[in-house]
């Protein structure tokens, strides 16, 4: 732009220089028009190829020659900016020899700083090589703790031992490690209801009459111990005998309270109560009891191993059958 508007200067230049020439102006020698002719566009630019290398003035006004010796450049008219430095080289061409500076295409509008600060938050955000071995051992740590903390949250199985039954002195279970919900006891004689009654556990004689309705208007029960506590599948006559070929049950049994124990109901603790027999005898009295079907006769007791005659004369008005 800056040639350009030189140029247009020096073309100004020389048209203001022609007419300013007057009439006496002689004609120009190369062509150039005179006063009152119409102007050329060669008489309007200088013709700096026309001058020869004598240095040959334009039109009255003397060129000027170059300090590096080549084609003399057009006059220089006053107030005018300097005109350019052209060469016309043997060929006719010209070339501007001064190297037009190359001025940098700038980058896009705000693509440098979104990449520096994409680069500077990359930087920011970089941990390295130490800070990458610190974050996996924090993740592997991470990992360890959270499967200790759900093993230890896991489930966990109680093993139950299975239920032993009891095993009595002798060596026989007692039949079950739990008491039975209820017993059963038969009530038969002069009652006014015979027949089955059901008895809570511990139950005594005297629930078991009065479940029977109690015995009959002039009865006597005194024979009966009402305190003991009645056994499952027992047999209670009240104010009879017991019927042929069934053994009584509570009418003659008792404990040490009075009554008499019958060797064919009678249970462990009943026998072990007796005077003179402890828990070994009682068993061997059950084992001979169950081995022969029930004792027939008080003195059956002289087969049992460990009664002998002293025993059995301590015993036999204790016990019936």
């Amino acid at each position: 732009m800056r040639e350009a508007k030189d140029t247009d200067d020096v073309v100004a230049a020389r048209m203001r220089a022609l007419r300013d020439r007057g009439p006496a102006a002689p004609a120009d020698p190369d062509g150039l028009a005179g006063p009152g002719e119409p102007l050329r566009w060669s008489d309007i630019i200088p013709a700096w190829s026309a001058v020869d290398d004598a240095g040959g003035d334009r039109g009255g006004v003397p060129a000027r020659p170059r300090e590096d010796g080549g084609v003399p450049l057009p006059p220089r008219v006053p107030g005018a900016a300097p005109a350019p430095d052209w060469v016309r080289p043997s060929g006719g061409e010209y070339t501007w020899t001064e190297e037009e500076p190359v001025l940098p295409v700038p980058a896009l509008p705000g693509t440098g700083a979104f990449e520096g600060e994409r680069r500077r938050w990359l930087h920011a955000f970089d941990p390295g090589r130490p800070g990458v071995r610190a974050l996996i051992a924090v993740a592997v740590l991470v990992v360890l703790v959270a499967g200790f903390l759900a093993w230890r949250a896991r489930p966990r199985v109680e093993p139950v031992a299975p239920e032993l039954p009891v095993v009595a002195s002798g060596g026989v279970p007692s039949g079950g490690a739990s008491a039975p919900v209820e017993v059963v006891v038969a009530v038969g004689g002069k009652v006014r209801r015979p027949g089955l009654v059901r008895l809570a556990p511990g139950a005594r004689v005297a629930d078991a009459l009065t479940a029977a309705g109690g015995a009959e208007p002039g009865v006597d029960v005194a024979g009966l111990n009402l305190a003991r506590k009645v056994t499952d599948g027992e047999l209670i006559m009240v104010g009879v005998g017991p019927p042929p070929g069934v053994t009584a049950g509570p009418v003659a049994s008792a404990g040490p309270g009075g009554g008499l124990v019958n060797l064919n109901t009678a249970t462990l603790a009943e026998l072990d109560s007796l005077p003179g027999v402890g828990p070994v005898l009682a068993q061997r009295i059950l084992d001979a009891r169950a081995a022969q079907g029930g004792f027939r006769a008080v003195s059956d007791l002289r087969r049992v191993d460990g009664i002998g005659d002293s025993r059995y004369e301590q015993l036999k008005d204790l016990v019936t059958v």
